[in-house]
């Protein structure tokens, strides 16, 4: 096995069409939108790659996406890497990948999560799209002060609703619920759903319902494969997307990484 660094963008595809509803986020960052703040690098035997890693810088807090099928080969390529992974970082990661951080860094998990992606796409036909309206840059501050009130703590990239692909619910002029992307990429075919809320006071009322199923019927017509991330215990937020058509197809977790010296 040997260590490389990656930067042929048609190899790293390749190796991610193997499985494209387990990495829809990767195949996204290949897009020239994302490329720019990704580092790859991966594992092979005799020429060819066997895992994986991406190392995305485009936040706060870089991001490293390290999953597989077989955690000791992954664990294998970070224990290779761990000299250039950023000193602080978020992580998506394998189940039990993470226990070769335990002695080199400080460790906070943040959950078990799943990996969805939109099976049965014929369900969102039939969604209310009554009142959803599509939400771009002039929105900008409104949506910004949305999430404060209604999903703190969340990561998001103003530079998204460049894209159009956000979609607000507005009652007497208040956006009151919103769905829109982290990930979208129409040359790679892939979009992965991101920022879904709906203010407190307004929950139970379907409106995330209607603002995400309107989105995935935009995204049917453009891209292949639509997919999204959901805490495992979040069981009003698993409910509304198995009722749009997604289904589990990875458990993963999520965790904060400090070196510890």
């Amino acid at each position: 096995m040997s260590l490389i660094q990656l930067r042929d963008k048609n190899r790293i595809e390749s190796f991610l069409r193997q499985d494209p509803e387990l990495r829809i986020y990767a195949l996204g960052d290949l897009d020239d939108f994302f490329w720019p703040y990704t580092t790859w690098f991966g594992r092979q035997e005799a020429g060819e790659l066997k895992d994986i890693v991406l190392i995305y810088a485009g936040r706060a807090m870089p991001t490293v996406i390290a999953e597989a099928e077989q955690a000791e080969g992954m664990c294998s390529l970070l224990e290779e890497i761990g000299s250039r992974l950023p000193r602080r970082f978020h992580a998506h990661l394998s189940l039990g990948v993470e226990d070769i951080f335990q002695n080199s860094h400080i460790v906070h998990p943040h959950g078990m999560h799943c990996r969805m992606a939109l099976r049965k796409g014929t369900r969102v036909r039939d969604v209310d799209d009554s009142r959803v309206v599509s939400l771009g840059p002039a929105d900008f501050g409104e949506v910004l002060a949305f999430y404060e009130e209604s999903y703190p703590g969340n990561w998001f990239d103003g530079r998204m609703l460049e894209t159009g692909r956000y979609n607000g619910l507005r009652d007497a002029g208040r956006l009151l619920s919103v769905a829109g992307v982290h990930v979208y990429s129409p040359r790679y075919r892939v979009a992965a759903l991101g920022n879904i809320a709906t203010h407190p006071a307004h929950r139970g009322k379907g409106y995330g319902t209607r603002v995400t199923g309107q989105l995935c019927r935009t995204l049917r017509d453009e891209v292949e494969h639509i997919g999204l991330n959901v805490k495992a215990d979040n069981e009003p937020a698993l409910r509304c997307y198995r009722r749009l058509g997604f289904e589990v197809v990875a458990r993963y977790a999520e965790f904060d990484f400090e070196r510890r010296t």
